[in-house]
């Protein structure tokens, strides 16, 4: 599991290293790993144009000392300098002795035009706001040339703890970040920006506070994965109860029940006006057309998927979320629990929101550009967790434990993808995982399973429910020989 942590948890770690160590030795660290990458994705040094931006404070001096290693190496470097004044001494010095050009930023011979690499060192972690205006040139004309774009700790423009972009911000093919990962380079606009995230040890580890951002991995996810044991029946490994669809929506309630029945608990129970399509689509399901207190012994529930916003379908959220079970509540149901919030307020079982952005904004807050703290104050607020959809999905509970999603792909922008990801989520609710655990491993497995219906091209919804199990399979490396190679 990767913790994610903030510029200021990265600069209380550094000042112990730094006080312990010769001066310049964590810089030399970070710019020895910089150039160690930047040499790996170029495949050597020899004869490559390089093309450094650097600004005044600490990351330009990394980008500095990393092109002096280029340089000693037969790199062709320059440095575009944005102020020649305040540029960083000592990684000057070094980029001359070995052989580097140092230029203004408003020179017209910057190298950007030809460069094979551009590493990025104008802004560091503690950069606020958007891009001056020669630097956002500088950015523009980097992203028009050809050369790979790596950026040093987070791209300049992206603010490091919340992702956001004002204005410009350096488009970054990977990024080379330093200590720890930055909740920046994951979530929000930043995501995008970061491009492919490479870790750089500089001796932070003992000095970092325990993460309240993570991270899953595929081990990590595979490792809450319930796995039935020889003495398991079917009510042992988890009894979901599915409250979806409706005459005008069916389709929830087929993709809602399938994706859980594909998570693989031990039995199926749906309820709701939906039933026929249900009984026809997965006849392993126990399905009843009453409301959720007809269908029988459940261990979590799922509602909202298409059940509408009349009183019926009040009725029923009414109704599950004053039993004891853990409750994943989504779409029509948020539509419902965004005009009663008291509804969950009192509740001790687990309790899942699972909004996207307008349906996080009925509970009367605009997500803005943080969305960790944005889902974190939601979950405090309600006294439940939250998994707030997105491009990088965020999952929060009333503590401020966060997650952030790493898997997905952009089809999974279509109609009845959210639906699945419900069932998914029911089913880990039902085989026991805390409501946070439930939202963050199904946010995984859902994007997984999005990567690999994608392989081919455009995905439906349905195409998620057929591939889960394989998903799983390759979550958990079995069977490999079979399944092929994962992928990044």
């Amino acid at each position: 599991m990767r913790g994610l942590h903030t510029a200021e948890e990265i600069r209380s770690a550094e000042a112990p290293v730094l006080a312990a160590t010769a001066e310049g030795a964590v810089m030399q660290r970070a710019a020895t790993g910089l150039a160690t990458v930047c040499l790996r994705l170029l495949g050597g040094a020899y004869g490559r144009r390089v093309t450094l931006l650097v600004g005044t404070g600490n990351n330009g001096g990394d980008a500095l000392f990393a092109g002096a290693h280029l340089a000693a190496r037969g790199a062709k470097v320059t440095a575009v300098l944005l102020d020649a004044s305040r540029a960083h001494a000592a990684g000057l010095a070094a980029l001359r002795r070995s052989g580097g050009r140092p230029v203004d930023g408003t020179s017209p011979d910057t190298g950007l035009a030809t460069a094979d690499v551009v590493i990025d060192g104008l802004l560091g972690i503690g950069g606020r706001g958007g891009l001056r205006p020669v630097a956002a040139a500088l950015v523009r004309a980097a992203a028009e040339g050809p050369g790979l774009t790596v950026a040093v700790d987070v791209p300049s423009g992206v603010d490091a703890d919340t992702g956001a972009v004002e204005g410009e911000a350096f488009p970054a093919m990977h990024t080379v970040t330093f200590g720890a990962v930055k909740p920046g380079l994951v979530v929000g606009a930043g995501r995008a920006y970061a491009g492919q995230v490479h870790l750089v040890d500089i001796g932070l580890a003992g000095h970092l506070p325990p993460a309240r951002a993570h991270q899953l991995s595929d081990a990590d996810v595979a490792a809450r994965l319930p796995v039935p044991s020889p003495t398991d029946d079917k009510y042992s490994q988890g009894v979901v109860g599915v409250a979806a669809g409706s005459s005008t929506y069916p389709g929830a309630a087929v993709l809602c029940t399938g994706a859980a029945l594909r998570t693989r608990p031990g039995l199926v129970r749906y309820a709701g006006t939906a039933a026929d399509g249900v009984r026809a689509a997965w006849p392993e399901a126990i399905v009843t057309d009453g409301g959720p207190g007809q269908a029988g012994r459940v261990q979590a529930w799922v509602i909202g998927p298409g059940i509408g916003t009349d009183d019926a379908a009040r009725s029923a959220l009414t109704e599950v979320l004053s039993t004891d079970l853990p409750v994943l509540v989504d779409a029509d149901a948020l539509t419902l629990l965004a005009r009663e919030p008291a509804l969950v307020h009192d509740r001790t079982a687990p309790t899942l929101l699972t909004p996207h952005d307008r349906e996080f904004e009925r509970f009367g807050e605009a997500v803005g550009p943080d969305r960790i703290g944005a889902a974190r104050r939601l979950a405090a607020r309600l006294g439940c967790a939250v998994l707030l959809k997105g491009e990088a999905t965020v999952v929060a509970d009333a503590h401020g434990t966060a997650f952030v999603n790493g898997t997905g792909t952009p089809w999974l922008a279509t109609a009845g993808t959210g639906d699945v990801l419900s069932g998914i989520g029911g089913a880990l609710l039902a085989a026991g995982l805390p409501a946070v655990e439930a939202g963050a491993v199904s946010a995984h497995l859902h994007g997984r399973t999005a990567q690999l219906a994608a392989e081919g091209g455009p995905l439906l919804a349905g195409d998620l429910v057929r591939r889960l199990p394989e998903a799983i399979g390759r979550v958990r490396g079995v069977p490999a020989r079979r399944l092929g190679d994962w992928g990044p």
